[in-house]
């Protein structure tokens, strides 16, 4: 499924995930994310955009439309499942 091809490219459950609050510009959203390349960041709004899950704002900002948000709330218990992993696998 194209879906699934989508949100296994590098970066882009990152972007979904750190777009859930805010309408953060490139910068804002390139330091959120850990800082990827400006290109692969670039590349990465560019599909989620295509795919109609990001938009841009005027000033510059991105946002999640609609389905983005609708895909966000789908993410959700994926995001706690990691937690709980992550807090089994690496105690501290």
């Amino acid at each position: 499924m194209a879906v699934f091809d989508l949100l296994g490219r590098r970066w882009a459950q990152r972007v979904i995930w750190e777009l859930r609050e805010g309408q953060p510009t490139f910068r804002a959203l390139r330091e959120r994310c850990g800082n990827p390349s400006p290109s692969v960041l670039n590349t990465r709004l560019a599909e989620l955009r295509e795919a109609g899950v990001v938009e841009t704002v005027e000033g510059g900002g991105y946002r999640l439309t609609e389905d983005g948000r609708r895909l966000l709330e789908a993410l959700l218990p994926l995001h706690a499942w990691a937690e709980r992993w992550a807090k089994r696998v690496s105690p501290g």
